[in-house]
């Protein structure tokens, strides 16, 4: 087990990774700040590690929630069987809301423990790639509603993260392949080293070696922990939103197509190669690191483009995203292999071109 610290003075807490933890009542029992344990998860996750953390809590006061799985569930309305399941069983305000499974359970899980009793504690479990390097780690919950994505939610830190690699074994090839979308954007933004990295390693990651899996997960939640201590709000002009690379055109990618046509990582995937080509456009990225990025994504087995949809409709969706500061839309570009800056001052025809020149009708 490799452990690093999310330092936020009073509140820091520990990111865990390495194999077998969620077999491990001590990994477990020692962030729990009551006896009473509402376990969310899912119905993919829950035949196959429910019982696991289970047995793991036994002899505290348990209970367990299972909700649909899918992006399109991230509602208010799925938030509100995760409140009945905490009414039920009359969990008070020292209980822990445990989130098993992958970003859509950590984002429902979180946001419940953050509006219960106006705030309980709140332990992330990650099941998949994407939510071990990215999602669980940072405390942002939201949930989806109409006008887009992740646009109502609160920050609501975790008392620990716990990213058992032995989950990864169980995860739909579809979905693994997503995780590296965003394992790729880290490489892409902040660290030339991983990218290389990821070109290195890329055969034993799609074949889920565990000691390249580990490095790799460990890598990116230190990328990720550094730069939520710096930020941990992401305050305007901060560092946090370099982690949205990619993310304001995936976003609407995921908008367009209905919250489920596309996986989260799929979306990023796209999104970092229409981010890095408008890059080139602006002149802030040299062509042969936008062809890297490409091939790299490309070899991943993730889209290089974003779906038929229209390039219309991926800006309406651009231009709701809870990015936009004083009516300027801000998007993260990357300036080279490991760097990347935000940007708010993209001419519109400019970004009306790049999303004509992707769109692949």
């Amino acid at each position: 087990m490799r452990a690093l610290t999310v330092s936020l003075g009073s509140r820091s807490y520990p990111v865990l990774v390495g194999r077998g933890l969620l077999n491990s009542p001590e990994a477990l029992a020692e962030f729990l700040p009551g006896r009473q344990v509402l376990i969310v998860t899912n119905e993919v996750v829950a035949p196959l590690w429910l019982r696991h953390v289970r047995r793991s809590l036994d002899g505290l006061e348990v209970a367990s929630v299972v909700l649909p799985d899918g992006e399109e569930t991230k509602t208010l309305e799925t938030l509100a069987d995760v409140f009945d399941a905490l009414a039920e069983h009359g969990f008070h305000r020292d209980c822990t809301v445990l989130a098993l499974g992958g970003g859509v359970v950590g984002d429902l899980a979180g946001f419940a423990a953050a509006c219960w009793h106006r705030g309980v504690a709140c332990v992330q479990a990650p099941t998949t790639l994407l939510a071990q390097v990215d999602a669980a780690i940072g405390g942002k919950t939201a949930v989806n509603v109409t006008a887009g994505k992740n646009l109502v939610g609160a920050f609501h830190q975790p008392l620990c993260v716990l990213a058992d690699i032995s989950t990864l074994s169980t995860l739909g090839e579809r979905e693994f392949r997503a995780g590296l979308g965003e394992v790729i954007k880290y490489g892409v933004g902040l660290d030339a080293g991983l990218f290389e990295w990821l070109e290195e390693t890329l055969p034993a990651l799609l074949e889920r070696d565990p000691a390249t899996l580990e490095e790799t997960v460990y890598w990116c939640c230190a990328l990720k922990s550094r730069i939520v201590v710096r930020d941990e709000r992401e305050s305007e002009g901060g560092q946090r939103a370099l982690l949205n690379l990619g993310h304001s055109f995936a976003h609407a990618i995921e908008s367009a197509t209905g919250y489920g046509g596309w996986l989260h990582g799929e979306a990023v995937a796209a999104g970092l190669v229409m981010a890095s080509r408008l890059a080139v456009d602006l002149g802030t990225l040299d062509g042969a690191d936008a062809g890297r990025i490409e091939a790299l994504i490309a070899a991943a087995g993730l889209p290089v483009a974003p779906p038929p949809v229209g390039s219309g409709l991926l800006r309406e969706y651009m231009h709701r995203d809870k990015k936009i500061i004083a009516g300027r839309l801000r998007l993260v570009l990357p300036l080279g292999i490991g760097r990347s800056a935000l940007r708010d001052d993209v001419p519109a025809p400019l970004l009306d071109a790049c999303l004509a020149a992707a769109d692949p009708r």
